[in-house]
Formats: C-alpha cells, sequence, structure tokens
C-alpha cells in the first residue's frame, strides 16, 4: 500500500555516524523525521533505532527500503521499514476468562490501537457471542494431549492464511510446544500474573492472598521454548493491603493483566519493541 507515513527499525553494531548517515538518507528520500529514538547496549556493542518519518509524496514501504539499502547493507544492519498507517492482523486466542480479549477488542474499536482481528481461536466454546458480536471469524478447537499436535498445525495454517503478524494468548491456558514457539519466534505475546516464581498452577491469586502480598503485578512476554520465561515487552504491579479479599486480589489482577497486554501489543504493532537477546528494547511513545 502507498503511504506518506512510515516507520524504519533497525539493529546492528554500533558504529560512529550510524544516526547522521541514517538521518540524512531519509532526507535525501524527501522525507521529514517526526520521532527518532535510538539505544547503544554497552554490554553487546548492539546498536537499536527506531526513526518515523514522512514523505512529500506516497510511496510504498518496500521501495524505500530498496532506496536505503547502500546504508542498511553499509552497516550491516537489520532494517525493516513499513507504513504507519497500516492495520496489522492479528489472531487473539483466549480460554474461558475474557477479561483481556475483551480490552484488546475495546481498545481496537475505539481507535487507541491499530489492529485487524482476523480471528479468535479458543479451547472453550465461551466466548462464540463475543466473536460474533465483532464480526470475527471464531474457530473452538479443543487441546488434548493426543490432538494438540493437529491443532497446532492449524493454528500454523491459519497464522499463514490470514496473514496474521502477531498471535496474542489473551489468557489462553494451553502451553505451546516448543516446536510451534520457535516457529512463530517473535510473533506470539503472552500474559501472566507477576508472582513467578512462586504461585505457581491453580488460583495464583487465591495463593498470593493466602500469603499476604502486597504487591500484585502481571508481565507481558515474548512466548518461547521456555516456559514464560520469553524477553519481557511491559510490566506493572500494584499494591494491595490486609483489607482485601482473595476475590478482590483476583480483581486486581485481571485488571493489571488487561492494561499490561494491551501496552505490550499496541507497542508491537507500532514497532517499539526491538528484541535483544533474552531483553527487549522498548521505545516508548512521548
Amino acid at each position: 500500500m502507498t503511504s506518506t507515513d512510515f516507520i524504519l527499525t533497525l539493529t546492528c553494531a554500533d558504529q560512529r555516524g550510524i544516526v547522521a548517515t541514517v538521518s540524512n538518507a531519509i532526507t535525501a528520500l524527501g522525507g521529514n523525521i517526526r520521532e527518532s529514538s535510538q539505544f547503544r547496549d554497552t554490554e553487546t556493542g548492539r546498536f537499536f533505532m527506531r526513526v518515523a518519518f514522512d514523505t512529500e509524496t506516497p510511496a510504498e514501504a518496500e521501495e524505500l527500503r530498496t532506496r536505503l539499502a547502500p546504508v542498511i547493507n553499509g552497516y550491516d544492519m537489520t532494517a525493516e521499514v513499513v507504513s504507519a498507517d497500516r492495520r496489522p492482523r492479528i489472531i487473539l486466542m483466549v480460554s474461558k476468562f475474557d477479561h483481556a480479549l475483551l480490552h484488546l477488542l475495546y481498545q481496537i474499536r475505539v481507535g487507541w490501537m491499530q489492529a485487524e482481528v482476523v480471528a479468535i481461536v479458543s479451547n472453550h466454546d465461551d466466548s462464540r457471542p463475543t466473536a460474533e458480536a465483532n464480526a470475527i471469524p471464531y474457530h473452538h478447537w479443543p487441546v488434548t494431549t493426543q490432538n494438540k499436535p493437529e491443532q497446532e498445525a492449524r493454528l500454523k495454517a491459519l497464522v499463514e492464511e490470514t496473514g496474521a503478524e502477531l498471535v496474542v494468548l489473551a489468557r489462553y491456558m494451553q502451553v505451546l510446544s516448543d516446536d510451534l514457539s520457535r516457529a512463530l519466534a517473535g510473533r506470539v505475546i503472552n500474559i501472566h500474573h507477576s508472582f513467578l516464581p512462586s504461585f505457581k498452577g491453580a488460583k495464583p491469586y487465591h495463593q498470593a492472598y493466602e500469603r499476604g502480598v502486597k504487591l500484585i503485578g502481571a508481565t507481558a512476554h515474548y512466548v518461547t521454548a521456555d516456559l514464560d520465561e520469553g524477553p519481557i515487552i511491559e510490566q506493572e504491579t500494584e499494591r494491595v493491603n490486609h483489607a482485601l479479599s482473595a476475590d478482590d486480589y483476583v480483581a486486581v489482577g485481571r485488571d493489571i493483566e488487561s492494561r499490561v497486554l494491551a501496552r505490550a501489543v499496541r507497542l508491537h504493532l507500532q514497532r517499539r519493541v526491538l528484541p535483544n537477546g533474552h531483553k527487549t528494547v522498548v521505545f516508548m511513545p512521548g
């Protein structure tokens, strides 16, 4: 699609002159830089940069990347140029608890998040009415030990068929296999409570209540073969106290999970998250 607004992201070995060279190259394209963020990791010697710019006349993102190729190749960069006004396609996955799913759909509906939900996938049928109310295709795929490989193959096929660039586990309570995690590396975001490694298993908020914890939090991260240990994108905590009930803990937790997941998805879709080994570089807006 043609556009006048673009986002350039890049990473490479840190070298002198990168910022000036990139800025001059964008100017030579007839571009005007509106936002620029950069970070140098002193431990690894890697450089990360995100530039939002507009052009005087409409252009294709791939055309601009081709024209920037001398700079990209000259610094041996991993770089990408995308249209800033596109609506990335995403797949939402959910089990029974739908608070995070509903929050994502609301933020998309009001325009805070730019995305097109091409499918909702669940191992339960509970969220079908939500999907139908939003005119989103719903896929009810129950998962058992025996059919898990088959269902994951269906998910991979759905990603390819729909052109989805992101899968969001909005409280989807099935563990993805190592093979699927590797196949979709950097393209799956999960949300979980931040008590880990404590309070594993069922009813973590009730466990936290029994232990009298004073902070409740949530973590959004990329999915890897290491369960719940992928690169972290966003986190938040909130204080609780002895006057709250176990149900209050659950309510606080669900609220935080919804907010943190939505922020993480939005940051990813805006190309503000760059992988950095086991960590991420996150260029926050504003």
